[in-house]
């Protein structure tokens, strides 16, 4: 199958620059801003939050067999609906009225999740069916993976450039990420192909279900996403907290995110690399295990190991690269399994259940670390004591630090390489000719 023309690759992934600067503000700054700016405290943001996410986590399925079905532009059309939606939420989320409470974050939070996944569930299963080569499916994601790091690292930048204070960081990027989202939508729509969809053996959305429970690769590559999401989640719940308060450098939030992303983009050619030469799912493994072992050190550091922690946000930078790219590709693949198995072309559904597994991390996140810091005598930006810090360390890097090892173990043995994709490949030709 021949690459992807770079102009193509970029008009594919554009969309996913203006998703990630309209979500960064979202996972980092939205929880610290309704707990403190607009005052409804960490328990009461924790919550709200959790129902929101709980009332996301029921359309994702729905979405997904959805938009497996129907002929032509099915990812582009549910794109385009998904977009009016994620806008006004957005503009309401994003700046509240004075008098906003618990109930407004939840309404508007829900909607904002809703907007979103009518847009990126088809958008990341378009991705998968660009490609049916296992080398050219690493590139389309680490395209989009890549393009997305730069729109959190505008997002990150923004602020430290303009010396935004945290009240006025949300308003502040909306109207640009807005306006770039309705472009980078459009470049995508008009200048990237849809191919045909895989055909559909199974009839009806019930039995595609069989093969999807027969999909050991999917079953065991979904656990291990879970568990290295819950890890992702924490610290970027966390981490505006963890640098004020841990280390008690809030001037130097902005530079560290900045740094983090920054390499995070150059590791991307680097994990391509790797994973070229050892396969995707070694290279994962590879990556999970080495960023395990730098956040360590993170549980145990104080307000004058600030370099330290610099440190480790590079070298944790490198393993965010392989956690976009990888687990994304090999999830590609995985698809083929189900394919081959006779349940007919149904990325849709596990790009929706994988969305799944991420909503539920970061639901676990924060309506748990959340109010095990107030438990613990936590308070962002008051003098806390020592028992309530060490809990922060270790929410923030010590549990991260434990659940990536034990991804690497649950990536353990995992089956499908490229001998495999490729004799996937050859079954499903002989499917669609059947």
């Amino acid at each position: 199958m021949p690459r992807l023309s770079r102009l193509r690759l970029a008009a594919y992934a554009l969309p996913a620059l203006a998703l990630a600067a309209l979500g960064i503000p979202v996972h980092v700054h939205m929880p610290t801003f309704y707990a403190e700016t607009v005052g409804l405290g960490l328990a009461a943001t924790g919550g709200a939050l959790l129902v929101s996410r709980l009332v996301d986590l029921l359309v994702d399925p729905v979405i997904g067999l959805a938009c497996d079905g129907g002929h032509g532009r099915r990812r582009r059309g549910w794109m385009l609906a998904g977009l009016p939606l994620l806008l006004v939420a957005g503009w309401r989320l994003f700046m509240p009225p004075e008098d906003a409470g618990a109930g407004h974050l939840v309404l508007w939070s829900a909607a904002f999740y809703l907007g979103l996944t009518l847009m990126l569930v088809p958008y990341q299963a378009w991705g998968a069916e660009l490609s049916s080569d296992y080398g050219e499916r690493t590139r389309i994601a680490s395209w989009r993976e890549g393009f997305a790091l730069i729109g959190v690292m505008l997002a990150v930048a923004g602020p430290a450039a303009l010396s935004l204070p945290q009240s006025q960081t949300l308003a502040a990027f909306f109207p640009p990420a807005a306006i770039l989202l309705i472009i980078g939508v459009a470049a995508a729509v008009f200048l990237v192909p849809e191919p045909l969809p895989a055909p559909v053996t199974a009839r009806g959305p019930v039995a595609s279900l069989s093969p999807l429970m027969r999909n050991r690769p999917f079953l065991r590559l979904v656990t291990a996403q879970a568990i290295n999401a819950t890890a992702n989640a924490l610290p970027a719940s966390l981490f505006l907290m963890y640098v004020g308060d841990g280390l008690g450098r809030p001037d130097l939030a902005g530079a560290l995110l900045l740094a983090y992303f920054i390499t995070a983009i150059l590791g991307i050619p680097l994990w391509l690399a790797v994973a070229a030469r050892l396969g995707k799912h070694p290279a994962w493994r590879l990556s999970l295990l080495l960023t395990s072992l730098a956040f360590i050190p993170a549980a145990f550091l104080g307000p004058e190991h600030w370099p330290v922690f610099a440190a480790i946000c590079l070298l944790t930078g490198l393993g965010l690269a392989a956690d976009l790219a990888l687990p994304a590709a090999i999830l590609a693949d995985v698809v083929d399994e189900h394919t081959a198995q006779g349940g007919g072309g149904r990325a849709g559904l596990y790009v929706a259940l994988w969305s799944l597994t991420g909503k539920l991390a970061l639901t676990l996140a924060v309506g748990c670390a959340f109010p095990l810091l107030a438990l613990a005598g936590f308070t962002p930006g008051s003098v806390n004591s020592p028992g309530s810090l060490v809990m922060l360390g270790i929410l923030y890097a010590g549990v991260p630090a434990f659940l990536k090892l034990a991804a690497v173990v649950a990536m353990g043995r995992f089956p499908l390489d490229r001998a495999r994709q490729q004799d996937l490949q050859r079954r499903i030709a002989i499917l669609s000719e059947a």
